[in-house]
């Protein structure tokens, strides 16, 4: 039976054994990643950064789609974890010279790998290999086709919190390809359940889904009207490598219409925040005056991201160990 990804990825009791969506996933639940981010955020401050919670586990990077960002904060988490790392070079790898998917997987099993980070070019890969996947190896989504990327998600939420206080009552605009974005997805869902007063989606309407309101954003084609009185902007990459057809006059059009200026983000409120998953297209998406200004939250990003990593990771290996001990008691 095919189980929604939010079911799959949770014990019996609730706890997180994959980490595949933010779809579905309890307020409390997001509410305990955050937390234990946070806790690890101090750890990187100190002259040793490692903890022993995954020490004698090996963490298996399995990047079918290039990205250097989030391949490498994922490889320091595991390290800062005490990991064992396997970063598989799928160029080069087995399912390059027609080994099937699942093939590849068992050969990485049969190696006793604990955690497979996933990223892929399909929508829906990382729930697929968490149903076919053996016990007990917890599987992490690092981004599939354009449906999910939730750790993107959860340390924007992160950001959020740690420079707004709340991310409750907050006006949150997400400005740019929400179309083919993986991370506006998981974005909207996130803030839905933490409480945000309203989630704006500003773009054209050959970018905006059409069932955007169904999942709890609102439509806004002007940035002049999408962005007042915001508390946080966040600016999207244009997708180029999903796009099917021409959706754009040109990129110099779309950054006169949409591309964030220090003009635009005056509409915002005074205080208002502003980020981007990365990397930046300065002159497309933003100006290089707001992207290095005061407002912007952009570096702090990454260095969140590694803390929300590790705390995924450490809290999907707690749950797949727990369930282990369930299993055996049964």
């Amino acid at each position: 039976m095919n189980l929604p990804p939010h079911q799959v990825q949770l014990t019996d009791d609730g706890r997180l054994k994959h980490f595949l969506t933010t779809e579905g996933l309890s307020k409390a639940l997001l509410t305990e990643i955050l937390d234990t981010a946070d806790s690890f955020i101090s750890t990187q401050e100190r002259a040793v950064k490692k903890v022993p919670l995954l020490r004698g586990k090996t963490v298996v990077n399995l990047f079918f789609e290039n990205s250097t960002r989030t391949r490498s904060t994922f490889e320091l988490a595991a390290k800062r974890l005490s990991a064992d790392i396997l970063n598989l070079d799928i160029s080069k790898s087995a399912t390059s010279k027609g080994e099937t998917l699942m093939d590849t997987l068992w050969n990485l099993e049969a190696m006793y790998s604990d955690m497979f980070v996933v990223r892929h070019s399909d929508s829906g890969a990382a729930h697929f290999i968490a149903e076919h996947v053996t016990p007990n190896v917890a599987i992490i989504n690092a981004g599939d086709g354009r449906h999910a990327h939730p750790t993107q998600a959860m340390l924007d939420m992160l950001t959020i919190r740690r420079h707004k206080n709340s991310i409750a009552g907050k006006v949150v605009a997400i400005v740019g390809d929400i179309l083919h974005s993986r991370v506006a997805r998981s974005q909207i869902h996130a803030l839905r359940t933490l409480g945000a007063a309203e989630v704006r989606v500003i773009g054209p309407g050959t970018l905006l889904p059409t069932d955007i309101e169904a999942i709890g954003a609102k439509p806004f084609y002007r940035m002049e009207d999408g962005l007042k009185d915001c508390d946080v902007v966040i600016m999207l990459r244009l997708q180029k490598e999903r796009m099917q057809n021409a959706l754009l006059p040109s990129e110099g059009e779309f950054f006169k219409l949409y591309g964030l200026t220090e003009q635009k983000l005056a509409l915002a409120k005074p205080d208002a925040i502003v980020m981007h998953p990365g990397p930046i297209n300065r002159g497309v998406e933003i100006e290089s005056a707001v992207a290095d200004g005061n407002q912007s939250l952009i570096l702090n990003q990454v260095g969140y991201g590694i803390a929300v990593r590790m705390a995924v990771m450490a809290m999907a290996m707690s749950g797949q160990q727990q369930s282990a001990i369930e299993s055996e008691e049964v």
